[in-house]
């Protein structure tokens, strides 16, 4: 397959292990980075089903369109892999990486580290999007990816998800989005899984606005969204880059 006959590249992709990952975690910065005219797309690695209150797949799933539809990104894919079965494996790596190659991203955003007391598959996720990473470069692998041409993604940035934990994920360094302008439109795409975060799980709303304060305020901002860069970051205006935007 030529690059003629792919879809035009994106700037950005968000990979979760389930659909409201990434709402949950990057959703303002996803809602931000289309508002300036990047081309953002969300890759759910499994489809999330079975959970206790879901009917079943094509519920979560269109739940998920709705919640793209909100953050105005260009697009959603789901992969067929197995929800709580979810293992880095030669075979998961491929599948994303087939998806690397074939939408040709600048930026690749990832889960940051394990999110104790909830789903495995975050862990799991994080090392399939680090491998795929590496896997969308190789050279000499074509029958391996359906021939797709080779990409060089330009950087790896992962974001912490969760909320029972105090700790900072390791990495290369942190930095926070100001998402004040987008975190409405980010609780509005979490509330699109209805039946992920009834009224009985208000609570989750109060812990999301909660950390987004945390975050937006220890850099200046009403709310934020944390990323950690998995290599250094160089600076060429010092002043610009450590002064708070008027």
């Amino acid at each position: 397959m030529t690059s003629d006959e792919l879809p035009e590249p994106l700037d950005v992709i968000a990979v979760g292990a389930h659909p409201d990952d990434v709402e949950i975690a990057c959703g303002g910065t996803l809602a931000k980075l289309a508002r300036q005219g990047y081309r953002v797309g969300i890759v759910d690695l499994t489809d999330g089903e079975p959970t206790p209150l879901s009917p079943g797949p094509d519920v979560r799933l269109a739940e998920a369109a709705e919640a793209a539809k909100i953050l105005g990104i260009h697009l959603r894919e789901t992969l067929d892999l197995p929800n709580r079965r979810l293992f880095d494996s030669f075979e998961t790596r491929v599948a994303l990486a087939k998806v690397f190659r074939r939408h040709r991203p600048s930026v690749v955003l990832g889960i940051a580290a394990k999110t104790p007391l909830a789903s495995p598959d975050h862990w799991q996720a994080m090392q399939i999007t680090d491998a795929a990473v590496f896997y969308s470069r190789l050279t000499k692998w074509d029958d391996q990816f359906d021939h797709l041409p080779v990409h060089s993604i330009r950087r790896l940035v992962w974001y912490p998800l969760g909320f029972q934990s105090l700790s900072f994920p390791e990495g290369g360094g942190y930095f926070v989005v100001d998402v004040s302008d987008t975190f409405a439109i980010k609780l509005e795409a979490i509330r699109a899984y209805k039946t992920q975060f009834p009224q009985s799980k208000e609570r989750v709303y109060r812990l999301v606005e909660g950390q987004n304060t945390f975050y937006g305020s220890s850099a200046g901002f009403t709310h934020g969204e944390l990323f950690v860069t998995a290599t250094t970051l160089g600076v060429e205006d010092l002043v610009k880059t450590v002064m708070p935007v008027a």
